[in-house]
């Protein structure tokens, strides 16, 4: 005898009548909690997440003499960023703590909320990273990176003509 052979449903001689699924309350409560999930999940991509470990707004712009990184950095200060770049890659780190403690008559109000960003940014070549620079200024982060000289001669401008 197997433990299967216990359950009366896995038997076939007792198996129960398969209902309609529009008549099962079980299966109706499944559509509904998977149209809720689906519902939030579409939409989480559009919260602010208050410990910021959704996405950070980047912006990467290519002028003709150097690269532009920006990214948003809300609640962190300088020294909670860490940047480096290799000679085809961007890194930006960052992590922020924030503690607040409140006692009044009556109760006790502890928060604590933890955020990091790991960002990993690929360069176009001819980047020159011994020369960058990075700024931080309002929760900002602002990081230039020139191009050499060779990736600037590279460049070939091609006239468009009307058909």
């Amino acid at each position: 005898m197997q433990i299967k052979d216990l359950i009366p449903w896995v038997r076939k001689d007792h198996a129960p009548e398969p209902k309609a699924d529009d008549q099962s309350p079980i299966a109706g409560l499944q559509r509904e909690m998977n149209r809720v999930f689906e519902s939030f999940w579409t939409r989480a991509g559009d919260l602010d997440w208050p410990w910021g470990g959704g996405d950070a707004k980047s912006d990467v712009v290519e002028t003709k003499d150097h690269v532009e990184v920006s990214i948003e950095l809300p609640g962190m200060d300088m020294s909670d960023i860490e940047v480096s770049v290799t000679d085809d890659m961007l890194t930006v780190k960052g992590e922020k703590k924030v503690e607040r403690q409140e006692e009044k008559k009556g109760y006790y109000l502890s928060e604590r909320s933890y955020g990091a960003i790991y960002r990993t940014i690929p360069l176009p070549p001819g980047v020159d990273g011994e020369k960058a620079e990075a700024s931080f200024r309002n929760g900002v982060l602002t990081i230039k990176l020139p191009q050499t000289p060779e990736a600037q001669a590279k460049v070939k401008r091609i006239e468009v003509q009307a058909a």
